[in-house]
């Protein structure tokens, strides 16, 4: 059991290196909701369920828009890493999987501006940026390491297991 542990602590050493310098490379990130959004909380888990579109509603039975950067965006592989625990293009089976079940992955935006306009102008939309937007449109559900304009709580980047 003990070589079982220390063996699943390895593997996700890279996983912790690519996430701090991800991080460290961008001051981190803020994930945005559509002021029509009636939750301003969310927890890592739903973050990662809603972007698998396992969780696909808002608990007001609003329909959830996630939105994601360019696959090489610095920002998408950060995101990527802390949230999901993997990189983008890690992600490329299981979407092919999702597919084959009728499930698209979350519409990709080419640049933060467009994010934080579809975010704005979409009931339900979810997106993330590299600082806290001042858009009265959008609301700053969380924020990862320290981005510039945020003056929210930071949440931990500790990659979660697929559930």
């Amino acid at each position: 059991m003990r070589l079982l542990a220390t063996a699943l602590a390895l593997s996700l050493l890279p996983v912790f290196t690519h996430v701090a310098s991800a991080l460290a490379n961008n001051d981190g990130f803020a994930v945005i909701v559509s002021s029509s959004v009636k939750s301003h909380h969310l927890s890592r888990q739903s973050l990662a369920l809603i972007y698998r579109r396992r969780q696909t509603f808002w608990p007001d039975g609003e329909h959830v828009h996630p939105v994601n950067l360019p696959a090489k965006d610095p920002l998408r592989v950060a995101f990527s890493r802390c949230v999901l625990g993997q990189s983008p293009q890690d992600t490329e089976d299981y979407w092919r999987q999702m597919y084959f079940h009728g499930t698209l992955p979350p519409y990709v935006l080419a640049s933060q501006q467009a994010v934080v306009l579809f975010v704005a102008a979409t009931r339900g939309a979810i997106g993330y940026v590299d600082q806290c937007p001042h858009d009265k449109r959008v609301v700053v559900l969380m924020v990862f390491g320290h981005p510039p304009r945020c003056h929210s709580p930071t949440a931990s980047c500790v990659p979660l297991q697929d559930s």
